[in-house]
């Protein structure tokens, strides 16, 4: 791998292919306005309704997790209100993994549901732990479900943030990751608490606790100084193998390594610095490996690259999947030593075997559609044994449920979305040549496709950089989806889409979130082909980026320096550079707490393009991170993005 070379190739296959367009938009200011102004007054299409009603109407699914025997199946069910909106509230249930059992509801509340997830199975398979705010709304505690019809036992009383959970192999402990009062949740993605006063460099540490499930005592065992991101437990229930870097843990999971840590002194003793990003540590059943996955990613849990396999004394890794043409997203072990993985595959869920002893995969599943454990990525729960698995399957057509049994030949358990159905068309997978690259994309029809009509068509470049789209029903504020509800159809590429369907190449768009944003600030600044865009949680200048968000430990791995060493790289790369190029008329969006793509990124873009007489729009969210929390919010954004490209793409 070049590091060095920054994936501005993600999009040059089809900016390649670009020609300007000479003739200026016709569209008038007084339709814009007209259109953003039925976005404030709540007077928008039925379209638009249509879509945020479908968007809302699906009940959603944050984990599902088989016991260790494979004999029981439990799943986390978010709950909304009765606007459609995700309340934050939600319940466990569990059944037979067979789907023959009647499904219960376990909860750690008396009355009101509460949040709930986060559900570890015992060794035994007899119970399991969850955590939940039942006892305080807002603070969640650790709770032991010990034996079916028995209430939930409270095993902590801590103030802070807890999070992933997970017994050990005796069944006596249970691990924790715990942030001590903690002022919100970890990572960088949720809202960013406002800074005043002398700024100084202080943060929480998210330390790995263990919790003495016959007395309750919690003891936090690893270092103060050092934040732990992921663990697993070894077979001797005396170590832990851990991620873990010193300082910022919003910042420095990009340059975490790989430590083992000693249970009952607290000891940690590094045993790999990786050249990348790392990721799920799985320590071997028989104690004397350790896998994980190594790659250039971008997000916590956005999670892609190779398995490695290294001793667990410290040697030197070995890549188990060299050269292999897919990602790994997720990986665990089975009682026979073979490691069971998630990857994604040229836009596909897939679900591999990897017999480490003899480097030999065997392929369990690949499909179009989306087969998680509530993670971003292809991911299963399996049991022991690795013969019966639980997960959550959605996809562009299908909303999500829960399904149970071997790997591959699942049954649903749940029929939660019974019909609720897509307010967008179709989905086709297309393929195409960008450069010397093989690129797969998803063509989203509009909603009552005519194949008599032409129809604009909206580009939406992924985030990331390094990320996937694969078939997936999409969150109650997904923009994109709604475009397509509304009659466009709806890519991430160009050329390959208008010699598949009847699209008028004269009312394209392009929009995007994060990087995705960048990109579109990025492509208005290079060609004229769009008529239109929306740059959501955009990057327009890297040099002044790098020191206004609050992870500027991703840049390096992809820049190959700092920008204090090298600005050159930073400012080729940057919209703001080129902006004396770019006519497109741009609506951009930002929430005012985004520690990712600070709000500054998108003023700055916008400042730009205002003065250069370019039309454009700034729409910034109170109190929003990079992801948004706050359903009027993703609502309006959506009325706000659809009304924006209906004003400019609508007439041909």
């Amino acid at each position: 791998m070049k590091r060095r070379a920054f994936p501005l190739l993600l999009l040059a296959g089809f900016l390649a292919a670009t020609s300007a367009l000479s003739q200026e938009t016709k569209t008038s200011r007084q339709a814009v306005e007209k259109r953003l102004h039925d976005v404030e007054k709540e007077k928008v299409s039925p379209a638009i309704e249509q879509a945020i009603h479908s968007l809302a109407a699906a009940s959603g699914f944050t984990q599902a997790v088989v016991s260790p025997d494979g004999k029981k199946v439990a799943w986390v069910e978010e709950l909304r209100d009765k606007n459609g909106a995700e309340s934050g509230n939600s319940l466990i249930f569990t059944t037979t993994s067979d789907g023959k059992g009647p499904a219960r509801k376990i909860t750690a509340s008396s009355g009101t549901p509460r949040a709930e997830s986060d559900i570890t199975w015992s060794p035994d398979s007899r119970g399991f732990a969850f955590l939940s705010d039942a006892a305080k709304p807002g603070q969640l505690q650790l709770y032991l479900q010990s034996a079916p019809g028995q209430p939930a036992k409270r095993l902590t009383n801590v103030k802070g943030f807890l999070a992933s959970p997970k017994f050990s192999p005796d069944g006596k402990t249970i691990a924790v990751l715990f942030t001590e009062n903690a002022t919100r949740a970890a990572g960088p993605l949720v809202a960013e608490t406002p800074e005043t006063g002398e700024i100084k460099d202080a943060f929480f540490e998210q330390r790995l606790a263990l919790i003495d499930i016959a007395t309750g005592k919690l003891r936090q065992v690893s270092p103060a100084d050092t934040y732990i991101y992921e663990y697993d437990w070894a077979p001797d229930d005396l170590h832990l193998v851990v991620t873990s870097a010193l300082g910022n843990g919003d910042n420095n999971w990009w340059i975490a390594d790989l430590s083992i840590l000693d249970a009952t002194s607290g000891l940690m003793k590094s045993i790999y610095k990786p050249e990348l990003q790392i990721n799920f540590p799985a320590w071997s059943p028989d104690g004397k490996s350790i896998a994980f996955i190594e790659g250039l990613m971008s997000d916590f849990g956005s999670i892609g690259g190779d398995i490695f396999l290294m001793p667990a004394t410290g040697e030197k890794p070995q890549n188990l999947t060299p050269e292999r043409k897919a990602s790994i997203s997720w990986l665990t072990w089975t009682k026979d030593g073979k490691i069971i993985a998630g990857e994604y595959t040229q836009g596909d869920s897939s679900v591999i075997s990897l017999d480490p002893s003899t480097s030999k995969i065997d392929s369990l599943y690949r499909a179009e559609d989306l087969v998680s454990t509530g993670t971003w990525g292809p991911a299963v729960s399996v049991s022991d044994d690795g013969k019966i698995s639980a997960a959550v399957r959605r996809s562009f057509s299908a909303a999500p449920e829960i399904w149970a049994g071997p790997i591959g030949n699942w049954k649903q358990i749940t029929q939660r979305n019974k019909g609720v159905t897509p307010a967008w068309g179709q989905a086709k997978s297309i393929r195409w040549k960008s450069d010397s690259y093989d690129v797969q994309g998803w063509l989203i029809y509009p909603a009552n496709f005519d194949s008599s009509k032409k129809y604009p068509m909206v580009v939406e470049v992924h985030g990331g950089p390094s990320a996937a789209v694969l078939s997936a029903w999409p969150g109650s504020g997904d923009f994109a989806l709604a475009l397509a509800a509304s009659g466009y159809f709806v890519l991430t590429g160009v050329d390959e889409a208008l010699k598949t369907a009847p699209i008028d190449s004269n009312r394209l768009g392009i929009t995007g979130w994060s990087y995705g944003g960048y990109m579109t600030m990025w492509a208005v600044t290079q060609t004229n082909r769009f008529k239109a865009a929306m740059a959501g949680a955009g990057i327009a200048n890297y040099q002044s980026y790098y020191g206004e968000n609050k992870i500027d430990q991703w840049m390096v791995p992809f820049f190959g320096k700092s920008v204090y060493d090298d600005p050159d790289v930073y400012a080729k790369s940057s919209p703001i550079t080129f902006i004396k190029k770019a006519k497109t008329p741009t609506l951009v969006i930002v929430g005012d707490s985004d520690g990712e793509c600070p709000t500054p990124q998108s003023y700055e873009f916008w400042h730009a393009l205002k003065t250069l007489g370019v039309e454009t729009q700034l729409v910034v969210y109170e109190h929003e991170g990079h992801h948004f929390a706050k359903p009027e919010h993703q609502r309006d954004r959506i009325r706000r993005t659809v009304a924006w490209f209906d004003a400019h793409l609508l007439q041909p």
